[in-house]
């Protein structure tokens, strides 16, 4: 059986994994619960409340056949408030493992980026080509770690993929957090009986990509699929604007009241969605339609 390393497990796309994948792996969790939550996994799934930047993590690093690092600092505000913390968590515990991995005998390395590395899009949709300007210290931070699992595959051999997932959602995000995505804002603020909080004139789209659907992606990819050295992109190819997004909450939570716009937020981009064309030739295809997805989150 193949021994798998998770880091931030308790995360909201790494708890996923450990859900699909604990019974046909040995699996262990690495995650400091900086977010807060208690570890919840089943007794055969190893925990280890450790941090990416520390000697166990990289020795651990050096012990398993996979490794899917999750872990990260993701928040866009407070990478912009302290950048030196962002960098420190997202491109020092980055190099921590790979580093770690060199010493071992690793068949694939499978490094979580984001779709902040893009940063204002020059055409839509977005392909792995489109140029890459982050406009904040986190999508520098996840491009920089892209580029580490780049030159550790072609410097040193060690079998590295990327992903970028654009806006992912899922039941495990927690609307109480200042940092979660705008589905949760909006769905925190519904079940508050509160009107959800547009900024701007709701014309804004983005690409909504369900967990699951993430998951899915890193499982062929764990299984082989894809080619090392290479990065994917993951979301939908769908578009959503975001007064649409607000209107199919408040219609399945069966709210009659009016959205509340504001003024835009500076610096926010106005259209972002994903080209996923080179994931779908290796067998990627996203199955969770956003309707059904928010009717997940809201029960």
């Amino acid at each position: 059986m193949k021994k798998v390393l998770i880091t931030g497990g308790i995360g909201q796309v790494g708890s996923y994994l450990v859900d699909r994948m604990q019974d046909g792996y040995d699996i262990t969790v690495l995650d400091n619960l900086s977010s807060g939550k208690e570890p919840d996994l089943p007794d055969h799934v190893h925990f280890i409340k450790e941090d990416i930047r520390s000697p166990v993590a990289k020795e651990l690093a050096g012990k398993h056949d996979i490794i899917i690092h999750t872990a990260a600092q993701i928040s866009v505000a407070k990478s912009m408030n302290d950048p030196l913390f962002d960098a420190d968590n997202n491109v020092f515990g980055t190099l921590n493992l790979l580093e770690g991995a060199r010493a071992g005998n690793l068949e694939r390395f499978i490094y979580i980026s984001s779709a902040a590395i893009y940063g204002n899009p020059e055409y839509l949709p977005i392909d792995e080509k489109h140029p890459q300007n982050p406009m904040s210290p986190y999508g520098a931070s996840k491009f920089c770690g892209e580029k580490y699992c780049s030159m550790y595959h072609n410097a040193y051999g060690l079998p590295s993929v990327c992903i970028r997932p654009f806006n992912i959602y899922s039941p495990r995000q927690d609307p109480s957090n200042p940092y979660s995505g705008v589905i949760s804002k909006f769905i925190g603020r519904v079940r508050e009986d509160l009107p959800p909080i547009v900024f701007g004139d709701g014309s804004n789209t983005r690409d909504f990509v369900s967990a699951h659907d993430v998951v899915n992606m890193i499982l062929l990819l764990a299984n082989g699929q894809g080619d090392n050295g290479e990065v994917y992109n993951v979301g939908t190819g769908n578009v959503t604007r975001i007064d649409e997004l607000a209107q199919a909450v408040l219609d399945i939570f069966g709210k009659d009241m009016d959205i509340d716009f504001r003024d835009p937020m500076a610096g926010d981009i106005k259209d972002s969605y994903a080209d996923i064309s080179k994931a779908k030739k290796i067998g990627f295809e996203p199955k969770v339609d956003l309707y059904k997805g928010l009717e997940e989150i809201i029960g």
